[in-house]
C-alpha cells in the first residue's frame, strides 16, 4: 500500500502509479524555465492546476503554516481548476498552471526571495492560480460591445479582471479555506490588487511606476507596500512571458492564444459585428500578432524586469525572447514591415505601443 504521505503527492488520487511517478519526477525540476507544462498536465490527465499548485503550496511550507485544512485546500483548487474553461485554447486552467509556475521561479529570485513573508508567497501563488478564473475567451472590448452583463456589472472597467477576482473570492468563501484567519479580508483585498495589476490596459500606468522606481533606485522591500508592487510586476511578468520561454513552448503558446483571437474575429464576423483586431484570420497571421506584441507589450516590461533583477533568468528570458521575435520574423518575413502590422514599423515604436498589441495583451491577461 502507498505510504501515509502520498496525499501530498498524488491529492486526488486520480493518477495511476505510473503517470504519477513521471508527474512527481517532473515536479523536482518545477523551479526550471524549461518546465515541460504541456508534458505536466498529460502526465496528470489534465489536472496541471491542481497538482503543480498543490505542490508548491506544500514545498514553501504554506500548508503546514497557515494550518490549511487539507480537504478544504483540494477542494479549493479542485473547484478553481474547474471554473477554467478547457474549451478556451489559451486561457485555460494550463495557462494558470504556467503562470503559476513561472511565478514560482520569479519568487525564487534573490531580491525577492530574501525580502518576501510567507503571506506574500502565498499570495502570489494564489493570485496567479486565480488570476483568469472563468475566462470567457473573448476580451473585454467584445464584451462591452455585445452588452455582455459582466461589462455592466464592472461599468466597463477591468471587466475581466474583476470577474477573475470575485470568482476566486468566491471559491475562497464556499470552501471556507482561510475562515481560521484573521488575515481573511486582507487577502482577499491583497488578491484583487495583484489579479487587476494584469488588465493590460494600465499597463503604461504600472510600467511607468516601475521605471521610475528603478531610477531613483528607491524600491524599499522592507516595506510592505514596496513588496505588494513588485508581487504585482512579477505576476505581469508571469502572465505574459511566454515569448520569453525556449521556442518549443513559445511557439505552441502563440498558436493558442492566436486561435482564440481568430475564433473571437469568427464570432464578430458571423453576427456582423466590426473584428476586434489581432482576431481577424484574413488581415492577421501568427507572426505578424507576435511580432507586434513582443515589440510593444513584452520587450518594454522584461526590460524593467532585468534591470529590477539582474540575474541569470532575467538574461535567459530576453535570450530567447529575441531568438523567438527573429524565428517568427524569418518565418514571415514581411510582418516587420507590412502595412496590416502597422505596429512594427520602427519609427511609430514610442508613439504607438498600443491599440492592437494591447488589444492582444488584454485577451492574454
Amino acid at each position: 500500500s502507498p505510504p501515509q504521505a502520498s496525499p501530498h503527492l498524488n491529492p486526488l488520487h486520480i493518477l495511476d502509479e505510473d503517470y504519477c511517478g513521471q508527474a512527481k519526477c517532473m515536479l523536482e525540476k518545477v523551479g526550471s524555465w524549461n518546465f515541460e507544462i504541456f508534458l505536466f498536465d498529460r502526465l496528470t490527465n489534465g489536472n496541471s492546476l491542481v497538482f503543480l499548485t498543490f505542490h508548491l503550496l506544500n514545498q514553501y511550507g504554506l500548508i503546514e503554516l497557515f494550518q490549511l485544512d487539507m480537504v478544504k485546500l483540494r477542494r479549493f483548487l479542485v473547484l478553481v481548476q474547474e471554473d477554467y474553461h478547457n474549451q478556451n485554447p489559451y486561457h485555460n486552467a494550463v495557462h494558470a498552471a504556467d503562470v503559476t509556475q513561472a511565478m514560482h521561479c520569479y519568487l525564487r529570485e534573490p531580491k525577492l526571495a530574501q525580502s518576501l513573508t510567507s503571506f506574500d508567497i502565498l499570495l502570489g501563488l494564489l493570485a496567479a492560480a486565480t488570476h483568469d478564473l472563468d475566462h470567457p475567451g473573448v476580451n473585454q472590448p467584445f464584451l462591452i460591445k455585445t452588452n455582455h452583463y459582466l461589462a455592466a456589472l464592472y461599468r466597463n472597467t477591468s471587466v475581466l479582471e474583476n470577474h477573475h477576482w470575485r470568482s476566486a473570492v468566491g471559491l475562497l468563501r464556499e470552501t471556507e479555506l482561510f475562515s481560521h484567519l484573521p488575515v481573511e479580508d486582507s487577502i482577499e483585498r491583497q488578491l484583487g490588487s495583484l489579479i487587476l495589476a494584469t488588465d493590460i490596459s494600465r499597463q503604461n500606468e504600472y510600467l511607468s511606476r516601475f521605471r521610475t522606481h528603478l531610477d531613483e533606485n528607491d524600491l524599499c522591500l522592507g516595506h510592505a507596500s514596496h513588496r505588494h508592487f513588485v508581487l504585482q510586476m512579477a505576476l505581469k511578468c508571469a502572465d505574459i512571458c511566454n515569448p520569453c520561454r525556449p521556442w518549443e513552448l513559445s511557439k505552441q503558446w502563440s498558436e493558442k492564444v492566436t486561435e482564440e483571437f481568430f475564433h473571437q474575429g469568427d464570432i464578430e464576423k458571423k453576427h456582423k459585428l466590426e473584428i476586434s483586431p489581432l482576431c481577424d484570420s484574413e488581415a492577421n497571421t501568427i507572426a505578424s500578432v507576435q511580432i507586434g506584441f513582443m515589440t510593444y507589450v513584452v520587450e518594454p516590461l522584461f526590460a524593467e524586469w532585468a534591470r529590477f533583477s539582474d540575474t541569470r533568468l532575467s538574461q535567459t528570458m530576453l535570450g530567447h525572447l529575441g531568438l523567438n521575435k527573429a524565428s517568427w520574423s524569418a518565418l514571415e518575413p514581411e510582418a516587420s514591415g507590412s502595412s496590416e502590422e502597422g505596429e512594427s514599423e520602427p519609427g511609430r515604436a514610442t508613439e504607438e505601443p498600443s491599440s492592437r498589441a494591447l488589444s492582444q495583451g488584454s485577451q492574454e491577461s
